[in-house]
């Protein structure tokens, strides 16, 4: 019986795999959202994928102030972040967050879904995101792709 080695992708290999993809977050629930976005730029979708190297793809959202939250979390949910002063604890709800700015609601989300570490601070600069549905990366020939509403993983043709 002949066993065969097992891949591990590296740098080099991951880079050159990498494409834009593109999607529309107009009437998606938020942390579904966020979830396949996550897994999406950590490259999970992939069969390359390893744990260790930055396999994921560049993702641009746009439409992110269509985003929904359900169950009451507009007002239930808050979003925390303190100053590093004493008493500089900032409390916000996050449905005056994603009115104010769903931008930074959703890529917060997003990099709590990441690796805490300088890998997953890589992965974060590959997520752009845009409230409207305009963006300035037409040149890099982004694939529009549709999540699923349910807890499968995104199908993204190769």
């Amino acid at each position: 019986m002949k066993v065969g080695k097992t891949y591990s992708a590296n740098s080099e290999s991951a880079g050159a795999a990498r494409r834009w993809l593109l999607v529309d977050a107009g009437g998606k629930v938020f942390g579904r959202l966020a979830a396949e976005v996550a897994a999406i730029l950590r490259g999970k979708h992939k069969t390359m994928y390893t744990s260790h190297v930055d396999c994921g793809d560049h993702v641009v959202i746009i439409n992110a102030a269509g985003l929904r939250l359900t169950g009451g979390k507009g007002e239930k949910k808050t979003r925390y972040r303190h100053s590093g002063w004493p008493g500089g604890l900032k409390a916000e709800p996050y449905g005056r967050l994603l009115e104010k700015d769903p931008a930074r609601a959703l890529r917060a989300a997003v990099r709590g879904m990441l690796p805490h570490n300088t890998l997953g601070r890589n992965m974060l600069r590959k997520l752009k995101v845009y409230p409207g549905p305009e963006h300035p990366h037409q040149a890099q020939g982004p694939v529009l792709i549709e999540l699923p509403h349910g807890k499968k993983s995104a199908k993204v043709s190769e």
